[in-house]
């Protein structure tokens, strides 16, 4: 008997390590009484059910030596043993492995394509998990096919292919699976029984612990290995490379009555023309109508009885086609080979598209009118050009790139031929606009989808999805290789294409394998070289040009000490003036110079792996004045994380110089952080900006770059992240509770609304680059943005404590002060006393307090004056001086 194990149990388990003496005994009494009565882990994985067998006989010990193993490689083992294979805890101890679940099958196909010849190519790979592969297989690999209901078995060889995009994709660190690829070309003819209808299964045979296994490949969602491939053959038969309902690859001999060979409009109505076979297709069966098949063929159905959808961007509405035969029976009806897809207009902006899918189905749609791409080529200049019809408000239209993970945008022009519904439009991936028009970066890494969006909207919400012509599925991928960046053209769900910006990373720096060897391995043979008389920034993991560490690199820029400047820059991500190198995050350039410069300056932790030369100066310039508690003062609440708080006297050892704003931060930064080493009370120097003589050009420079009129007071919202309002992982929705469109009523006529989120946060902005609101998230550097800002308005983000040098007004939108406070987060200080300005909680009072911001700044004068005096001493334009100064003076010991 097994049974679910309480969070509380599991969590005092993950953290057994950190426990004391005390907890761990109560969390020994706690564990036996569960596993009492019958009660087994048997159901567990190995790693976890071997921790429970180490608790229940009181080894707490090795229960805390699996735990740390655990950390660096969750839910991995080493597997000993031919015939009866063991789960091998180094150090610990090992347990038998029990059945096929143990050890489970990962597999992918990659490319499943019909050759010229008449063969299918199909390549992926397949491994069991924890068992990894020889470095170089001597011997091909064995495949196994099958027809359905037959225990017959017909051998074939598989040709083993080395892809290490599988290493990457298995998201472990301990086993490499870079030969657990495989190709092989499958002779339709060679089907056993091949001369009748039926499905044959395909699988390889795997070697491992206990003998072969058997591992069926599993389709993946894009590309040619996610999508069925159809061969048509003589007399209406199909061979269909498919997938079964769990999606692993079979192939299947259909044979067809018909098939539906094109289509065109009639007047009021739509003509379809279907070829028959053998008894032949008497009817068409469209929702709840039947259409008779005529003598010549054509099949006749009211344009009226396919218009479903009235409003011009509703849902669209699928029309299920089935085919009757004579004999009676009842199927999809399928297109041939050289059937066209096209699609007949309908009032209100919607249309009725014919077209085809992977399985070759006649799919009919009413739908908004979308637009088809016919023509998708790369240009010599490094340009992805695409062409194709729309029915649609092409006019003024625009084409848009969004992330499919980040949703982020991008606006491209459209050039659009009304006349002829032409639409032709150009992607430069590597030269994609920023804020500054003289600055292009490239792509981010990832998935852009393609939709038009109409001239006038402002969100996505109405965009339609750019297709591919079905007849040119077959043309991808389309690559490019532009040197630093590799790009593919790839589809999804069929014929929804996708630019793809590839990892900058190279083949030996992907995935958590490689990384972990360039942790190891490589970082420890650049410990050994000298150090290089260089500077190596990291500004929010790579993310940014930005904060103090680009204060430092200024300062030490003006006073001309010769230092090579590296900047570490997340996925080319980041604009960089001339005299900086930028180096690609987590790439051997990148560890070399974390290994070998003699300076590094960061505002966030470098990870627990990391540990520094004794003759390197590390400074820690951090990034915020604590409101909400962090670190070790966590400890006692849900939202510690007692392993994240046990490294910080580790990852805190590592930096020579830890910097504080203030008198009040240095306490917290000592106690959460246990910070045992200097920390410098010099303020931050991100903030020595409000000081500078050059404030007031930077300011009117962000201006123009914003494009914001002069005459334009600007508010600046800067919200904090909702830790109970997520997408899922770490990534959070936007919990926008300001009424943009009444603010635009009642402020539009002589303010602007700048709004920054938190990088954790992924939702577009309603309403931005509409004139009123303008969505500032990407900006590199805030710090300019409060230059900029007449009123902040923020919750309980540390951006407060910065913008509060400024000496301008700010607001504090709490409209879940409570919960905030009380449930998510705890505070250091009682917020409502000391907030310098008014705790605001519905949309219509922040507007009221926005149009009469002078009355309500007076009315918080003295608090305001008070919280200066608390959070932002020292404050005179000195910061970064003071830590550069120190810096330098360690560097020279």
């Amino acid at each position: 008997m097994s049974d679910t194990i309480p969070e509380e149990l599991a969590r005092g388990l993950r953290y057994l390590p950190e426990a004391s003496e005390e907890e761990r005994a109560s969390f020994l009494t706690a564990a036996r009484a569960h596993w009492s009565g019958g009660r087994t882990p048997d159901a567990l994985a190995p790693a976890e059910r071997f921790a429970w067998k180490l608790v229940r006989e009181g080894r707490l010990d090795d229960a805390v030596a699996l735990q740390r193993l655990q950390r660096e490689h969750p839910g991995g083992f080493q597997v000993r043993g031919l015939r009866r294979g063991r789960a091998v805890f180094p150090g610990v101890g090992q347990i038998p492995l029990r059945g096929k679940d143990d050890l489970p099958v990962r597999s992918k196909l990659t490319t499943l394509e019909w050759q010229s010849d008449g063969r299918l190519l199909v390549r992926g790979w397949a491994y069991l998990a924890n068992v990894p592969m020889a470095e170089r297989p001597r011997l091909p690999r064995i495949g196994l096919l099958w027809r359905k209901g037959s225990r017959r078995r017909v051998p074939f060889t598989v040709r083993p292919v080395r892809m290490p995009e599988a290493t990457a994709a298995s998201k472990q660190a301990l086993h490499c699976y870079d030969w657990s690829g495989f190709e092989f070309l499958l002779d339709p003819g060679k089907l056993p029984g091949a001369d009748r209808p039926g499905v044959w299964q395909l699988g390889l045979l795997l070697s491992g612990p206990g003998g072969p296994r058997g591992a069926r490949p599993v389709k993946d969602v894009v590309g040619s290995g996610g999508h069925t491939q159809v061969r048509h053959l003589a007399d209406g038969r199909r061979l269909v490379a498919g997938f079964d309902s769990k999606g692993r690859l079979q192939l299947t001999l259909d044979p067809t009555p018909g098939q539906i060979t094109g289509h065109r409009r009639d007047g009021s109505q739509l003509e379809l023309t279907v070829r028959s076979y053998g008894k032949g297709v008497t009817a068409l069966e469209i929702g709840e109508h039947h259409y008779p098949v005529a003598e010549d063929g054509t099949v006749r159905i009211p344009f009226a009885r396919l218009h479903e959808v009235t409003k011009p961007y509703g849902k669209t509405h699928d029309w299920h086609c089935h085919m009757r035969s004579a004999d009676g029976g009842r199927r999809r009806a399928v297109v041939s080979a050289d059937f066209a897809a096209g699609s007949y207009d309908l009032p209100g902006g919607r249309e009725i598209a014919l077209t085809t899918d992977g399985p070759g189905l006649l799919k009919m749609h009413d739908r908004a009118r979308q637009p088809i791409v016919d023509t998708l080529e790369w240009t010599e200049d490094g340009a992805l050009l695409l062409e194709g019809d729309f029915s649609g408000p092409g006019e003024g239209a625009k084409l848009v790139l969004r992330h499919g993970g980040q949703h982020e945008e991008k606006h491209l022009p459209l050039d659009f031929d009304p006349a002829t519904g032409r639409f032709r439009a150009r992607v430069r991936p590597l030269e994609t606009a920023t804020y500054d028009p003289d600055v292009t970066l490239p792509l981010r890494k990832g998935r852009w989808y393609f939709s038009f969006r109409a001239e006038g909207a402002t969100t996505h919400r109405q965009d339609v999805p750019v297709k591919l012509r079905a007849d040119q599925v077959g043309r991808l991928p389309l690559e490019h290789d532009a040197g630093s960046r590799s790009y593919r053209v790839e589809r999804r769900y069929f014929d929804r294409i996708y630019l793809e910006a590839l990892s900058p990373l190279g083949e030996d720096e992907r995935g958590a394998y490689r990384q972990h060897l360039l942790r190891t391995e490589f970082t420890s043979r650049h410990k050994r070289l000298p150090l290089r008389e260089a500077v190596f920034y990291n500004s929010f993991g790579g993310k940014q040009f930005s904060d103090s560490p680009r204060a430092i690199h200024e300062e030490l820029v003006r006073r001309g000490v010769e230092v090579e400047h590296l900047w570490s820059v997340a996925d080319g991500q980041v604009a960089l003036p001339e005299g900086v190198t930028p180096l690609e995050w987590h790439s051997k350039e990148w560890y070399e110079a974390l290994a070998r410069s003699r300076y590094v300056v960061t505002n966030v932790g470098l990870g627990d792996w990391f540990t520094k030369r004794e003759d390197q100066t590390v400074v820690q310039t951090w990034h915020g004045t604590p409101l909400k508690k962090i670190g070790a003062d966590l400890l006692g609440t849900p939202k510690a994380n007692p392993a994240y708080i046990a490294s910080l006297p580790h990852r805190f050892r590592q930096f020579d110089i830890t910097v504080s704003p203030n008198a009040f931060t240095t306490p917290v930064m000592k106690r959460a952080f246990c910070a045992e080493g200097e920390v410098l009370e010099a303020g931050y120097p991100r903030n020595d900006l409000f000081h500078s003589p050059e404030r007031a050009d930077v300011a009117a420079r962000v201006r123009k770059v914003l494009g914001i009129p002069a005459d334009k007071k600007v508010v600046l919202y800067a919200p904090t992240w909702r830790d109970d309002q997520r997408h899922g992982g770490q990534r959070f929705k936007l919990d926008l509770r300001v009424d943009l469109a009444a603010a635009e009523r009642e402020l539009g006529d002589d303010h602007v609304f700048l709004f920054r989120k938190h990088p954790k946060i992924l939702d577009a902005i309603p309403g931005a680059g509409e004139g009123f609101v303008f969505d500032v998230s990407g900006y590199p550097d805030i710090a300019e943005l409060y230059l900029l800002a007449d009123i902040l308005i923020t919750d309980y983000s540390s951006v407060l404590f910065d913008f509060a040098h400024s000496g301008r007004p700010m607001l504090f939108f709490t409209y879940d002060l409570e919960h905030y406070r009380d449930t998510l987060r705890g505070f250091y200080f009682d917020f409502t006393e000391r907030a310098p300005g008014p705790l605001i909680k519905t949309s219509e009072e922040l507007v009221a307090a926005i149009r009469d911001i002078d009355s309500v700044a007076a009315a918080h004068k003295d608090r305001y004056a008070d919280f200066v005096r608390d959070f932002c001493e020292p404050s005179d334009g000195l910061a970064t001086a003071r830590v550069v100064d120190r810096m330098l003076e360690l560097g020279r010991r």
